[in-house]
């Protein structure tokens, strides 16, 4: 007996003598800012403010000199999730479905996941709303914020918690700050992953007085390339919001350090496009949308201490697509697609072992215009050539002076563009998805449905918006829906209307299913959102406190077709405002 006790207390002493050799994998802190560009923080030599927390992850790790990611949104969060340029996974557009990342394609969450890790994601997302597109299904086991493109209001704002409906508390980055503060710590025994895609400095431009304050009259040092271009309102009030961007990277990094985890976590800093206006980006040609260099060249600093040499500045390109290989790689942790990827690690670039690095293109794209990226060269969409390092604001088509070069290039993107872009004439034709018993929650915004007669968008830009002018029995709005598990769902509509307007009826019919109910409250809302500009928006909506109406139990279907929701009986002028429908599978 005291044989085998003695055996199994040496067996014991070695699984625990090896669990304490075996260090403790690294987390992994990512803040990702919305429209803001590569010349908009004090690193990069902008003295118009003062982004000291960005300037010390650069100071205690790498800047990426030349670092590029695609002219807008969904498109670069789509290539830093998958590793792949993003039309290879049905990313072509910032709304109406086209932002959605096609459910094929794994995640850089879904690899941490698999490795053990706790991943969480707080912001906004923008690859997709319903369930599997959803963040949930996406990888990520904590998810806050909301998935659409844009908001129009910033401050008390309704957002989603794991798919049910929250108000945020202040200003949204402050809030979403919050909650990424408690996801490390209630994670910091674990590795964890923590993605915080920040909303700001995109429009509507909004923040809070105390980091206004010092921009409302200020004096600009330094000016847009073509300063006749510049609103001076604008560069101040997005001035503003990238200090406060900046102040909330200073309290995650500050969350670190209470939690003992700065040593062991890799922090990354970037953005996502080009800046949206015309201010100071070092003299680039090209703002958001463009893909030109100063549409695409963005910010991107990363610390891991005693691993990635602080005060390193790497001048090799890379992009939104290097980031799935290299931090799997600087984790150690396995990448579950077996899809080829696009990106390559740049760990021996990060930690300074490489003794060589190959020659390297990187394409980019937007609405069918391209660009392709060399160390040396880029050419644009017109197949001008030029040198980047002779000339680096792109004044000098050089093609006629490297006639080999160009030719090269051009056919590299040529074939890229083969390869990669949809055929003339595309359509995205894939349904919204209803109905996961494992996420039974699902969203469907105005954005995602189709108005039909005299019903009318609140604002060009879908990602906001609601739907009103809905005046006659014969307008409707439908959703292309595939349903995935036959069942009954709760519906629940978001809507305001006047108390002279009250008592229409509705109807929402599927596949010869129909359910009727009568719009009984009043909700005369104003629309706010204005009172909290610092300039003039842009193509935002404003908002409106939607009141909710349950609609009933409704039976749907297995497979797809169009959910429809119309008005029979319209007994004022107006039927409602409508932003959103819920429909729940009941279970």
């Amino acid at each position: 007996m005291r044989t085998f006790f003695a055996a199994l207390l040496v067996s014991a002493l070695a699984v625990l003598s090896a669990t304490a050799a075996e260090p403790k994998k690294p987390n992994v802190l990512i803040v990702l800012a919305d429209d803001g560009g590569w010349g908009d923080y004090s690193f990069n030599g902008n003295t118009n403010l003062s982004t000291p927390n960005v300037d010390s992850v650069a100071a205690a790790g790498a800047i990426l000199d030349r670092f590029f990611v695609c002219p807008v949104c969904s498109p670069t969060r789509a290539e830093f999730l998958t590793g792949r340029y993003h039309l290879r996974g049905g990313v072509h557009g910032v709304s109406l479905g086209e932002e959605r990342l096609n459910l094929d394609e794994k995640t850089i969450a879904d690899s941490f996941k698999a490795a053990g890790y706790a991943t969480g994601a707080f912001g906004k997302w923008h690859n997709g709303m319903q369930y599997p597109y959803h963040p949930r299904g996406r990888g990520f086991e904590e998810y806050y914020g909301f998935c659409s493109g844009h908001w129009g209001d910033y401050f008390d704002a309704p957002l989603e918690h794991n798919g049910v409906l929250v108000q945020s508390k202040g200003f949204l980055e402050d809030d979403l700050t919050d909650h990424a503060m408690a996801f490390m710590e209630q994670n910091k025994d674990r590795p964890f992953f923590c993605y915080v895609p920040f909303n700001t400095p995109h429009y509507p431009l909004q923040v809070p007085d105390r980091f206004f304050d010092k921009f409302a009259s200020f004096d600009l040092k330094m000016h847009a390339r073509d300063p006749k271009l510049e609103s001076v309102a604008v560069t101040r009030a997005i001035l503003a919001m990238t200090e406060n961007i900046d102040w909330n990277l200073g309290r995650l990094l500050a969350q670190l350090d209470k939690l003992h985890l700065a040593e062991n976590t890799i922090v990354i800093f970037f953005s996502d496009n080009g800046p949206q206006s015309w201010r100071w980006n070092g003299e680039m040609k090209g703002k958001k949308a463009s893909t030109d260099e100063g549409g695409v060249r963005a910010p991107f600093v990363i610390r891991w201490p005693g691993h990635i040499p602080a005060g390193s500045r790497i001048p090799q390109i890379a992009g939104a697509i290097d980031l799935l290989p290299t931090l799997t790689d600087l984790a150690g942790v396995p990448v579950v697609s077996t899809k080829p990827l696009d990106g390559v690690s740049l760990k021996p670039l990060l930690l300074q072992t490489a003794k060589d690095w190959p020659e390297r293109m990187i394409f980019s794209e937007w609405v069918g215009k391209t660009s392709l990226r060399t160390q040396q060269y880029r050419l644009d969409t017109a197949d001008a050539l030029f040198d980047m390092v002779a000339d680096p604001q792109q004044d000098h088509d050089v093609a006629k002076e490297h006639p080999e070069e160009a030719a090269r290039l051009s056919k590299a993107m040529a074939d890229l563009r083969k390869e990669l872009l949809p055929p003339k004439g595309f359509k995205d034709d894939r349904a919204f998805t209803v109905g996961y018993p494992e996420f039974p929650i699902t969203q469907l915004p105005a954005r995602d449905g189709v108005p039909h007669g005299g019903i009318q968008r609140s604002a060009r830009a879908p990602n906001c918006s609601y739907f009103t002018h809905w005046l006659s029995p014969e307008d409707s709005m439908t959703w292309d829906i595939d349903v995935a598990t036959a069942g009954k769902y709760e519906a629940v509509i978001y809507y305001a209307v006047s108390a002279a307007d009250v008592g229409s009826t509705l109807e929402l019919s599927f596949e010869g299913n129909k359910l009727q109910g009568q719009v009984t409250q009043v909700n005369d809302a104003p629309l706010h959102g204005m009172e909290h500009d610092r300039a003039p928006r842009e193509q935002e909506s404003l908002v409106r406190d939607w009141k909710p109406m349950t609609l009933g139990e409704i039976e749907l279907k297995k497979g797809r077709g169009l959910l429809t929701l119309r008005a029979p009986q319209i007994p004022g002028k107006s039927v409602m405002d409508f932003r959103l429908m819920f429909l729940t599978l009941k279970q």
